[in-house]
């Protein structure tokens, strides 16, 4: 009776030890080691150049071109991660929660032209409307990671995530540094 007994304690205590966190991953994670999309326009001096020139025009569509085609990181691909970004509602149900978004890394990315390069565009999809999901507002995304582009009104998303929660996003708290007695400060 006793090994019955802690057999089943043990059952029910296994699943909350073996629950995974959705560790915190940066955008700088989401590029590839060694892309670098600047080594295209090398020669090309910008300050030269006024918006009208048809070179301008023709280096924003090589850099647009060459941001949508961003390659991703095909080992991120099933991962359980926890991005901190900004939210860009792209579907509502029937009582206006977004269930599509996309989690850009700064403030006003992809409202303004160009989009960020698609490794740095992650195309979010819930299950469950999320009433917390509004335009430009900093969230916490949690969910499982997927390498697979897609385009959308405002950019080409290299990563797909399945959304398993939102949460508002607050500042961490600031790391006390030790001083010279070893105390923290």
């Amino acid at each position: 009776m006793k090994r019955c007994l802690l057999l089943l304690a043990l059952s029910l205590a296994l699943p909350t030890f073996a629950a995974e966190p959705w560790p915190e991953i940066k955008w700088e994670a989401l590029v590839p080691k060694g892309w670098n999309p600047a080594s295209e326009f090398k020669g090309l001096d910008l300050s030269k150049l006024n918006d009208a020139d048809p070179r301008a025009m023709e280096a924003l569509d090589r850099l647009k071109k060459l941001w949508d085609a961003a390659p991703t990181d095909a080992t991120l691909d099933g991962r359980k991660v926890r991005i901190a970004g900004f939210a860009l509602p792209l579907e509502r149900d029937a009582k206006g929660a977004t269930t599509e978004y996309l989690i850009v890394p700064y403030y006003g990315a992809c409202i303004h032209s160009p989009p960020p390069p698609a490794n740095q565009i992650i195309h979010a999809r819930s299950a469950k409307g999320l009433a917390d999901v509004r335009m430009m507002v900093p969230v916490w995304t949690y969910g499982t990671l997927g390498v697979q582009r897609s385009d959308t009104t405002w950019g080409t998303a290299g990563y797909r995530l399945k959304v398993d929660k939102v949460v508002p996003y607050e500042e961490p708290p600031p790391k006390q540094e030790a001083g010279r007695d070893g105390r923290r400060r």
